[in-house]
């Protein structure tokens, strides 16, 4: 129950500064938008493409983990999985509010499920990481981007929504890794201490569920 309130007061507390006390929007915001989402980049500081795109990712790696989550929750994870592409932590966060621990998987993947606890798919996101990773920190205006943090609510806000995304995630990792019979602290310190990349890296990392088929053929040959 207090995770829960805690949860809670954090979606709260997080709506509440991005739509009261956070800079006001400028007026060429839905133009930055635009040309950030077509890859009209040449005018724009690479720290916010950058920024922009890690958003993007940021809900990819989350879906790996949530879709599996979801599994027998009373609240269903797709409908905030899907929302966070666009809202970003203020999505997740209720989601996060609304679970019940699951260190368990029961049933069989499906071919989706499968596609997101596959190692491929987590390289796919390891390297689009380092990618902008790289390009924005190697490219970027700090100095035109502290100034934009400061007048501009899309960057403010989305920088702060990469925040949130980063401290939340580890309340998804220990039954992530339970589902697995997996145990290592140095792979949960890793997510904790490497925003993004730490959290991009656990999915190459991890060893895939077990279905239930799976069990069963184990079952079998143990048993033989």
């Amino acid at each position: 129950m207090i995770r829960k309130i805690g949860f809670i007061l954090l979606w709260i507390g997080f709506a509440s500064y991005a739509f009261i006390l956070a800079p006001p929007d400028r007026a060429d915001t839905l133009t930055l938008i635009q040309n950030l989402s077509i890859g009209n980049w040449s005018e724009i500081n690479p720290l916010i493409v950058a920024l922009f795109n890690l958003m993007g990712i940021w809900p990819a790696i989350y879906s790996c983990i949530l879709f599996a989550d979801g599994r027998w929750q009373k609240f269903p994870a797709w409908p905030f999985a899907t929302i966070s592409f666009g809202l970003g932590a203020f999505a997740l966060l209720p989601y996060l509010a609304l679970r019940e621990p699951n260190p368990e998987f029961t049933g069989q993947k499906t071919a989706f499920l499968k596609l997101l606890d596959s190692r491929w798919t987590g390289l796919l996101l390891v390297l689009g990481t380092v990618i902008f990773l790289v390009y924005g920190l190697m490219a970027g205006d700090w100095e035109n981007f502290a100034q934009q943090w400061q007048t501009s609510r899309f960057i403010h806000v989305m920088s702060l929504d990469f925040c949130m995304l980063s401290l939340v995630f580890p309340a998804l990792v220990s039954d992530d890794m339970a589902r697995r019979g997996w145990r290592d602290e140095r792979i949960f310190w890793m997510v904790i201490l490497i925003p993004i990349l730490g959290a991009a890296t656990y999915l190459i990392l991890r060893p895939p569920i077990p279905d239930s088929s799976e069990l069963e053929t184990l079952e079998v040959a143990v048993s033989e």
